[in-house]
C-alpha cells in the first residue's frame, strides 16, 4: 500500500493554458449574429470564421491568443444556436454534412450532451469528436496523399488537406485542435489534463459545426474532382482472450470500488467525476465510454505518482508549447528525458508495469489508448472484456493508495482478494518474449499431429524401400546427439526425467513446455535482446508455416492416393513426403528446442562483444535462411521433398559446428554461472 500526499490541486492546466482555454475566448463582448455564421439550411459561412484567425506580423505563423479572442463570440453564437434547436432540427440541418465522418450516429449523442449541460458529458463528447474527426481527416488525406501522418497536428498542417479544404480553414482547425499553442482541445482532454468544468461547452458546439462545415467543403471537392471518399475499416481487437486474466467485475466489486474511489489518493479530487461516470457507463454497457474515461484518468493518476516519486511536481501540469507534456510515453519509460532512472516503474512493480505495457504500448497488444484516441476502433463494438480488464486493474491500483486499516476491511471480501491476487501475479502477454513462447508451443502442437496423420495402406512400405534412408538415419542420429548436448543446458529444475541415456523423442514436447514455462525478464529489454528475439520469431514463424504445409499436403495426397487420382510422378512425390516427415519432425523439434533454450538465456547476449554478437546473429540468420527455404520447398506448389532433406543435412552440420564452438547463449550462460561459483 502506498499513500500519496493529499492534493490541494485545483487544476492540472498551467496558467497560460488555463487562460487560453478558460479566459481568452470570453474577453471579447461583442455579439455575433448566427446568420453571418450559418444559413437557415445549415450551410457554414466559412469567411466569417476564417476572418477571425489572426496572423503574426511576419505572416509566418498564427497569433493563437488573438485568434481565440476573436473566435470567442463566434463560438458563443454557435453554442446558443445549437442549444435553440430540437434534435430533429439539428439532424435535418447538419446530418448531411456529418456523413463524411463515417460515424454520423455519434453526433446526435453529442447534441444530447450539449443539451444536458453536464460538463463531463460534453468533455467526453469532445474526446470522441476529435478522435472520429482525426480518422475522417486521414481518410480525406489518403485521397491524394500516401503515408498518412500519425499525429493530428501533423495531419492538420499537411499540404494535402489544405488542397482539399483550403489553408484558411485548416488554420481554424489549428487554433482548436492542431497546435499546443492554441486551445489544443484534443490533447488537453485525451491526456487527462482538463477537469470536466474547465472545457467551455461552446467549444464543443463549435467543433460540431466545424465538422459539418468540413463535410460541406468536401462535398464540393469530391464533385469537382470526381473522387470517392473511402473509409478505412475499423481495427478489430484480436487475441483479447490472451489478455483476459481478471475475472468479471461483479456488482459487489463495483460497490467496493465506489467507496475506494472516494478514499484513494491516486485520484485527484477535481477528476473524481470522470471515475464516477466511468462506472456508470460500465453498468450501462457503454464499454467504450468507460474505457476512454478510465484510460484518461489512469494517465492523470500515474502522472501524479510520476511527479511525486521523481520529485518533479511541475510535471503534473500541462506543459507550455515549448516543452513536452508528461504523457504515458514518458511515465512508463525506463529513463526520464534528462537520462535519469524513472522511479515510477520501481514504485509500481513489474506486474503493474507489464499490464500497462501490454494494454497500451506493445505493438502486438491492443494499444487501447492509441486506437481509441485516433478513432481506429468502432465505439459501439468495443468489447466488454477489454473494459472489464481495465476496470479490474484500475481497482487494484486504487487500493494501493488507501489507508492500511481501510484496505484490510476491503480485503475481507473474497472477490477483492481474487483481483489483487491476479494483479500481483500478472506477467507480460504481448511482449515479443511472450509471443515467441506462443509460437513455439503452437508449432509443437502442430508437429505432434504429424504421427497421427493416417497413411494409406502400402504407402509406408513403399517409402521404406525408396532411396535415401541412410542419409535420413544419419541425420536423425546427429539430431539425437545435438539434442543430448542441448539437454545438458536445461535448468535442473525443469529437466524431464527419463531412463535412457538420451532424452527419447516422445519426451521432447514435454521438455519444450517446461522451457516455455520458465519466466524471462521482459520489461525494458535492451536493443540487442530485441534484435535476437526478432530473428528467433521469424524462425518460429517459418517453422509454423512448414508444420501447416506438411500436414495439409499429407492430408491432400493421402486422399488422392486412396482415390487413385495420383499420377505416377505425384505418387513418387507423395512417397518422398512420407519419407521426409521422419526427418523433418525431429529437425523442427530440434530448432524449437534451440529457440526455447536460447530464449531462457536471452539476456546473456549482452555479455557478447561486438564481434561475437555479429557471429551469433549470422548463425541465427543461417537457421532463418534454412527455415525460409524449407517453407518454400514444402509448399504445395513446390513439393521438393528430396531437396528439403538435403537442405536439412546442411543446416544440421551448421548447427553442430556452431554448437562445437560453444558460442550459443546457453554456453555463455554456463560460463557466467561458472565464474560466479
Amino acid at each position: 500500500m502506498e499513500i500519496l500526499i493529499e492534493d490541494p490541486i485545483t487544476t492540472c492546466l498551467s496558467p497560460s493554458v488555463y487562460d487560453m482555454i478558460c479566459k481568452l475566448g470570453f474577453e471579447a463582448r461583442e455579439n455575433c449574429h448566427i446568420s453571418s455564421i450559418v444559413t437557415q439550411n445549415g450551410e457554414v459561412c466559412w469567411t466569417t470564421i476564417t476572418d477571425c484567425v489572426v496572423y503574426t506580423e511576419s505572416a509566418q505563423g498564427l497569433d493563437y491568443g488573438g485568434s481565440v479572442r476573436l473566435l470567442g463570440p463566434v463560438c458563443q453564437a454557435v453554442h446558443l444556436h445549437l442549444s435553440s434547436l430540437t434534435k430533429g432540427q439539428f439532424e435535418t440541418r447538419y446530418s448531411p454534412g456529418l456523413q463524411w465522418t463515417g460515424v454520423p450516429e455519434l453526433f446526435p449523442e453529442m447534441f444530447d450532451a450539449l443539451g444536458s449541460l453536464q460538463s463531463l458529458a460534453i468533455s467526453l463528447s469532445l474526446m470522441k469528436l476529435t478522435s472520429c474527426l482525426e480518422r475522417a481527416l486521414a481518410d480525406v488525406y489518403l485521397l491524394i496523399g500516401k503515408e498518412c501522418p500519425f499525429l493530428l497536428r501533423d495531419l492538420i498542417a499537411s499540404e494535402e488537406l489544405a488542397q482539399v479544404f483550403g489553408q484558411s480553414v485548416m488554420d481554424v482547425l489549428k487554433v482548436f485542435v492542431g497546435s499546443p499553442c492554441g486551445l489544443n482541445l484534443r490533447n488537453v482532454l485525451w491526456h487527462g489534463f482538463a477537469a470536466p468544468q474547465e472545457i467551455p461547452p461552446k467549444y464543443c458546439s463549435m467543433m460540431i459545426l466545424l465538422t459539418a462545415g468540413l463535410g460541406q467543403l468536401l462535398k464540393g471537392y469530391l464533385q469537382q474532382t470526381k473522387f470517392t471518399l473511402a473509409h478505412r475499416p475499423f481495427i478489430t481487437l484480436t487475441s483479447l482472450e490472451d489478455l483476459i486474466v481478471f475475472p468479471d467485475v461483479t456488482y459487489e466489486v463495483l460497490s467496493v470500488l465506489e467507496e475506494v474511489m472516494k478514499k484513494s489518493t491516486f485520484i485527484l479530487k477535481i477528476m473524481l467525476p470522470y471515475w464516477e461516470v466511468a462506472l456508470i457507463n460500465f453498468k450501462s454497457n457503454r464499454f467504450a465510454d468507460c474505457a476512454i474515461l478510465l484510460l484518461v484518468q489512469l494517465e492523470t493518476g500515474l502522472r501524479k505518482v510520476f511527479a511525486t516519486v521523481n520529485k518533479c511536481p511541475k510535471r503534473l501540469l500541462t506543459a507550455e508549447s515549448t516543452a513536452l507534456y508528461t504523457t504515458f510515453d514518458e511515465i512508463l519509460a525506463k529513463h526520464l528525458n534528462d537520462g535519469k532512472i524513472n522511479q515510477l516503474p520501481l514504485f509500481l512493480g513489474e506486474p503493474a508495469m507489464e499490464f500497462l505495457w501490454d494494454f497500451l504500448n506493445h505493438q502486438e497488444g491492443p494499444r487501447l489508448r492509441d486506437r481509441l484516441s485516433h478513432g481506429e476502433i468502432s465505439l459501439p463494438e468495443f468489447p466488454k472484456e477489454a473494459a472489464n480488464q481495465l476496470l479490474a486493474f484500475s481497482f487494484v491500483l486504487l487500493l494501493r493508495f488507501i489507508d492500511e486499516d481501510l484496505l484490510s476491511v476491503f480485503k475481507e471480501k473474497a472477490a477483492v482478494r481474487a483481483l489483487v491476487s491476479v494483479a500481483e501475479a500478472y506477467g507480460a502477454r504481448c511482449h515479443p518474449v511472450s509471443q515467441l513462447k506462443k509460437q513455439v508451443l503452437s508449432c509443437e502442437r502442430s508437429i505432434g499431429v504429424w504421427p497421427l496423420l493416417p497413411l494409406p495402406e502400402g504407402s509406408e512400405r513403399e517409402a521404406q524401400r525408396s532411396e535415401g534412408n541412410s542419409e535420413i538415419n544419419a541425420c536423425r542420429s546427429l539430431i539425437t546427439e545435438i539434442v543430448a548436448e542441448l539437454c545438458h543446458h536445461v535448468p535442473e529444475t525443469h529437466r524431464v526425467p527419463h531412463d535412457s541415456e538420451h532424452l527419447p523423442p516422445e519426451k521432447w514436447p514435454q521438455l519444450l513446455r517446461e522451457l516455455c514455462s520458465i519466466p524471462v525478464r521482459t520489461l525494458f529489454c535492451p536493443r540487442a535482446v530485441l534484435e535476437v528475439l526478432a530473428v528467433l520469431r521469424k524462425i518460429g514463424a517459418h517453422c509454423r508455416r512448414v508444420c501447416g504445409q506438411v500436414a495439409a499436403c499429407a492430408e491432400l495426397r493421402r486422399r488422392q492416393w486412396e482415390d487413385r487420382s495420383l499420377r505416377s510422378r505425384q505418387r513418387r512425390n507423395y512417397l518422398r513426403l512420407v519419407h521426409s516427415i521422419k526427418l523433418l519432425s525431429p529437425m523442427l523439434y530440434l530448432i524449437l528446442l534451440l529457440i526455447a533454450l536460447e530464449l531462457v538465456n536471452i539476456h546473456v547476449v549482452l555479455g557478447k562483444n561486438t564481434s561475437e554478437y555479429q557471429q551469433y546473429l549470422r548463425f541465427l540468420k543461417s537457421i532463418l535462411q534454412y527455415t525460409e527455404n524449407l517453407a518454400a520447398y514444402t509448399s504445395q506448389d513446390k513439393n521438393k521433398w528430396d531437396e528439403a532433406v538435403n537442405l536439412t543435412q546442411a543446416a544440421l552440420l551448421k548447427i553442430w559446428t556452431f554448437s562445437e564452438k560453444k558460442q550459443m547463449l546457453i554456453h555463455l550462460a554456463k560460463k557466467s554461472a561458472s565464474k560466479v561459483v
